[in-house]
């Protein structure tokens, strides 16, 4: 029944059209001409870590790399770099900016978009922060801040400023910094001190607030942000279901609780397991420990199933504007867990050919070819993105989007 409610909203809001007319190299229309018009990618963000492909994007790339590369590519349009401070830094004064320089050009080529993850949270921290005074540790965190949305501006236009706020300042599993910074501050000093530090290095970055706790917790720490005039871009939602899938119902609660804020929402971090699921009685993910995870047969088929009702389920939803998976392989993913879309080998899940049925076979328009009317016109009408007409062998481009028709005029050169 619940599925039904997800379906029902459809996809009319990611629609959108246009009015193509051609022209020839004297102003007259061209009636009853073929062209053909495709797609080249969406506006919603399907996204996906880049972190796999950083070797390959250095020249350090090992054999099945270009493989994964390809598979990674045919599928997503915005690639998450890892930011994480302490492997970023772990010497003061000479962090790895070449490196994702490099991973970000490298993507950036091939028409990928790039967010980065976290310029703040209190997990992966430099083990040199430790013991120095709060003034200084606050010091640096937004010299961090600043350092990084600055080198990568040309590059990375969205970031998670501040990531997993609500337990930042009672954290204890791992000594670092930031958590007694965030203590000292309180909560919504310190999402106001990653905003500021991000907003006035690239004011025109997307910044997201992050986080895995999806309770009222969340919900009253957004309230006070909001209430004290910080300036949060869109809210970042992570689900990661190593448990199990959540359901359609509780993903839809999950949206109708945070839109109320009129903010774009983010499903930042996904995944779904393809083998045994992790017991429901593990509070913190972490803490689950096991020698080894295997992907299973019927947990590959579980999996490509409940992906399929997860991303149909939020792209019907009209606040939801990202969904990342986190992961395009089970080697090196997260906790060992089996969340890629692809097994260790490289060869894909079920779940790989069931999201690229949706995103580029139900979701996507293929090379259509269409013939012009006698006023020399053509209507196309897709999912919000970028599109191209090709005419006689020369291709111009062209968007959709999801807020207006538009119209387009088109001059083939001869």
């Amino acid at each position: 029944m619940q599925q039904a409610t997800c379906a029902e909203t459809g996809w009319a809001h990611r629609l959108g059209s246009a009015v193509l007319t051609l022209t020839g190299a004297d102003g007259a229309p061209l009636p009853d001409t073929e062209v053909e018009v495709s797609q080249l990618r969406h506006a919603f963000t399907f996204g996906n870590i880049g972190f796999d492909l950083v070797d390959l994007a250095n020249g350090r790339g090992t054999n099945g790399d270009a493989e994964l590369a390809e598979r990674w590519l045919e599928l997503f349009n915005t690639a998450t770099l890892p930011f994480y401070w302490g492997t970023f830094e772990p010497e003061e004064g000479a962090p790895r900016t070449g490196s994702l320089l490099a991973t970000a050009a490298w993507f950036a080529d091939r028409g990928v978009r790039l967010k980065g993850h976290p310029l703040m949270w209190h997990t992966v921290q430099p083990r040199w922060l430790l013991g120095r005074p709060l003034a200084e540790v606050e010091r640096l965190q937004r010299e961090r801040i600043r350092r990084e949305v600055t080198a990568f501006r040309e590059y990375v236009d969205t970031w998670d400023a501040i990531n997993e706020v609500v337990i930042m300042p009672v954290f204890t599993a791992q000594e670092n910094a930031i958590s007694p910074l965030a203590r000292h501050k309180g909560r919504i000093a310190t999402v106001r001190l990653a905003f500021e530090e991000a907003r006035a290095a690239d004011p025109s970055a997307l910044l997201l607030i992050n986080d895995f706790d999806l309770s009222t917790a969340y919900e009253c720490l957004i309230e006070g942000v909001l209430e004290a005039g910080v300036d949060i871009d869109a809210i970042g939602l992570q689900t990661h279901m190593h448990q199990g899938y959540r359901g359609e119902e509780q993903v839809l609660q999950v949206v109708e609780r945070f839109s109320r804020y009129g903010l774009p929402l983010h499903f930042t971090e996904t995944s779904l397991v393809s083998g045994d699921l992790m017991p429901p009685d593990i509070v913190d993910l972490n803490d689950y420990v096991v020698d080894s995870w295997p992907s299973t047969p019927d947990g590959e088929a579980r999996q490509a199933d409940e992906l399929v009702r997860h991303y149909r389920c939020l792209v019907a939803q009209p606040s939801v504007e990202a969904i990342t998976y986190w992961g395009i392989t089970d080697a090196g993913a997260w906790l060992g867990a089996p969340i890629g879309l692809l097994r260790a080998d490289g060869s894909p899940k079920p779940s790989f050919a069931a999201l690229r049925e949706l995103v580029k076979g139900e979701w996507w328009l293929p090379p259509t070819r269409l013939r012009t009317d006698a006023a020399g016109q053509v209507s196309v009408r897709g999912f919000a993105g970028d599109y191209e007409l090709t005419l006689r062998g020369q291709a111009t481009g062209f968007t959709l989007t999801a807020a207006a028709d538009v119209e387009v005029a088109v001059s083939p050169a001869r």
